[in-house]
């Protein structure tokens, strides 16, 4: 089992996240921990710990972006572009139309979402999306910038933009929303499995009333996807770690 994309750093997370690594090491093959900019330098720390078990992306999502002035952005980018050979992808970037609904508030976000994937071509690595209410827009800069190795993280669009999504080759990431959500339920069901990808988010979307989710998780994802399909969970999960290890060349 992979987990694509967890915060280890997240409070709900970062007071116990040895204890959950070293549980998590008797199930899964590896975890790729998505850093923020203000712990940037311990996720660092932790993947150089825990080589080849624990990895990392980084990347600014869209509150980051508002909360930082652009000299920070650019000491950010500047600072991932140092580590290039210590993460596996560029995430997660993107826009937020949910938390950020209002048309001035747009051309800010999506001059630094434009400088993130700039980063990404020239660093010649995959993109994890955040694409929360604004699944088209991020579609349409992705496809108009010519990406091919792209993740739409916790995809929660309607089934005609998958359609698209799925003939440009792109990934889905299905995380343990898949229990409770029916547009995801559908997704993993019908979606090409060369084309998805497990994740838990965690610490957010946990399966469990008011308990934060962990990346051991991702085994109720593997295992509904299971019934969902009619096939022997090992069978897909052998599947979801091959197009992890091609996609992020873990």
């Amino acid at each position: 089992m992979i987990d694509t994309h967890c915060h280890l750093f997240y409070k709900g997370l970062e007071e116990k996240k040895d204890e959950i690594i070293q549980d998590a090491k008797k199930s899964m093959k590896a975890i790729i921990n998505c850093g923020y900019p203000k712990d940037a330098k311990k996720s660092l720390e932790l993947k150089k710990r825990d080589e080849g078990f624990i990895y990392l992306s980084l990347g600014l999502h869209p509150i980051d972006i508002v909360e930082m002035t652009d000299q920070e952005i650019d000491e950010y980018i500047e600072f991932v572009r140092a580590h290039k050979d210590d993460i596996v992808a560029i995430g997660e970037i993107g826009l937020d139309k949910h938390w950020y609904p209002k048309p001035e508030q747009q051309p800010r976000l999506e001059r630094v979402f434009q400088q993130m994937l700039d980063l990404a071509r020239e660093l010649q690595l995959p993109v994890i999306l955040h694409t929360r209410k604004a699944e088209q827009e991020c579609f349409d800069i992705v496809t108009e910038n010519g990406f091919k190795d792209v993740v739409f993280h916790c995809y929660a669009g309607n089934m005609t933009l998958a359609k698209k999504i799925k003939k440009k080759g792109y990934y889905i990431s299905i995380g343990t929303n898949l229990m409770r959500s029916k547009n995801t339920k559908k997704l993993a069901q019908r979606f090409p499995l060369k084309q998805l990808l497990t994740e838990t988010d965690s610490p957010f979307l946990s399966p469990y009333p008011k308990k934060a989710n962990v990346p051991q998780n991702v085994a109720y994802v593997l295992e509904k996807m299971s019934e969902l399909r009619e096939m022997p969970v090992e069978e897909i999960d052998k599947v979801i770690e091959d197009n992890c290890r091609r996609l992020f060349g873990i």
